[in-house]
């Protein structure tokens, strides 16, 4: 299984938060799955790190990423941009779209680690929560 991070559950992650649900914590604790984190959350996390909207900074999710042997970066790149799903803003599109190329195109099974509720809403793909 694949399981693609958004934002807000990995910075949750990081921050040891309770408002992480169990599923989730599940699947990103997971050493039979793979984490991917799409470069866009990385853009997100620097750029509300900045605004002082969160306390999880770009080094410390690399620290991270460093030390967790199923985790990885996933680029943004035209096979992601092709996917692109325009019913959705485009920060939650890129996310849903890093996920579809590991389901559509790598023949994974793929699912979004989310609360968002316009990506679980859209049912473009499978989420958890």
């Amino acid at each position: 299984m694949i399981y693609v991070i958004d934002t807000h559950a990995l910075v949750w992650y990081l921050e040891g938060s309770k408002r992480l649900s169990a599923s989730a914590r599940a699947a990103m604790t997971s050493s039979e799955d793979d984490i991917i984190i799409p470069a866009i959350v990385l853009a997100e996390i620097v750029f509300l790190f900045g605004r002082k909207r969160i306390s999880v900074d770009l080094s410390t999710v690399m620290e991270h990423l460093s030390q967790t042997e199923n985790c990885a970066i996933y680029p943004l790149d035209e096979v992601v941009i092709e996917r692109l799903p325009i019913v959705l803003n485009i920060h939650d599109g890129l996310i849903v779209a890093t996920a579809l190329v590991f389901r559509d195109l790598l023949k994974k099974e793929a699912t979004i680690v989310t609360k968002d509720r316009e990506i679980s809403q859209s049912g473009i793909i499978e989420t958890i929560w």
